[in-house]
């Protein structure tokens, strides 16, 4: 049998057992649906979400205003989709940051494992991981200004250390083994071994770990928009819309109960697709929940 037809086995063998994880489908059904949200928020909103309707405000939800107006007559609903586009771009791009540096990282640090090298990034990622995200949103925004560009400097610059230590580590675990030694022996050097070899074999848990930081992305971009250093209006946030809700959730319920829902329900899902995928790479762990 060749090469592509065992790899196209395993493919299928990963595909069947992904639709059997029924935590991956929910996931995935879950993301989805916000997704499409998002892209259709580019082409379509039933109403303008920069548009004022004062005679319109607060209203309950209805046929017209599915999910009600808020404080300034806008309609919930189409805000909500227009936020789904930007939480997820925010998040998006901030984990691109975390795998784009973080994953380099660790793959030279365990390259070069024990030298000074490696000991100057494990502790430069300490460093990283003694400021949270919100703490090195507020040292950014104080010397640039609020903004989603901000937001998602200080997210990426967060996810660096946690993609680079999962990087390290499972390169480590790999290092030692048969293929690498023979590939030392062919004469590859350090980078073309962590590339054509490393990097393959620690695929899987990179896009895992993806997947939860993504969710964790869009939490994080929704607690910086609730404190004000996200998003900016007019561009509507999930965050910021429960963040001027507090002050009408006894008028309007609404206002906060919609932005809520949606900032759970995309966390659920994209938690419950990184672990239904956890499963499906893992076979150890799929056969330990059952």
């Amino acid at each position: 049998m060749s090469d592509i037809s065992v790899a196209a086995e395993r493919d299928d063998n990963l595909w069947a057992a992904a639709l059997q994880s029924r935590s991956f489908v929910i996931g995935v059904l879950l993301t989805i649906v916000f997704v499409i949200a998002a892209l259709v928020s580019f082409f379509w909103t039933p109403f303008d979400v920069e548009e004022l309707a004062i005679s319109s405000k607060l209203l309950a939800p209805s046929s017209t205003n599915w999910f009600g107006t808020d404080h300034f007559g806008r309609d919930i609903f189409s805000m909500l989709m227009v936020g789904a586009r930007t939480s997820i771009a925010v998040a998006f791009v901030a984990v691109g940051i975390g795998i784009g540096l973080g994953v380099p990282l660790g793959l030279t640090a365990a390259s070069w494992r024990g030298s000074l090298l490696d000991e100057m990034i494990m502790r430069g990622n300490d460093l990283v991981f003694a400021f949270p995200a919100l703490l090195i949103a507020i040292m950014i925004t104080a010397v640039f200004g609020p903004g989603a560009v901000n937001a998602i400097i200080a997210i990426g610059i967060f996810n660096i250390p946690v993609f680079a230590r999962l990087a390290r580590g499972a390169a480590l675990s790999l290092w030692t083994r048969e293929f690498v030694l023979a590939a030392r022996v062919a004469g590859k050097g350090a980078v073309r071994i962590s590339v054509e070899h490393i990097l393959p074999n620690i695929l899987n848990l990179l896009i895992v770990q993806g997947t939860i930081q993504f969710s964790l992305g869009i939490l994080a971009e929704a607690a910086l928009s609730y404190v004000g250093l996200g998003a900016q209006p007019p561009t509507p946030s999930w965050g910021r819309m429960l963040s001027e809700a507090q002050t009408m959730i006894s008028l309007a319920p609404h206002m906060a109960l919609f932005p809520g829902l949606a900032i759970v329900f995309t966390v659920l899902g994209l938690n419950l697709m990184g672990d239904g995928l956890r499963d499906v790479f893992d076979p150890k762990t799929r056969r330990s929940r059952t």
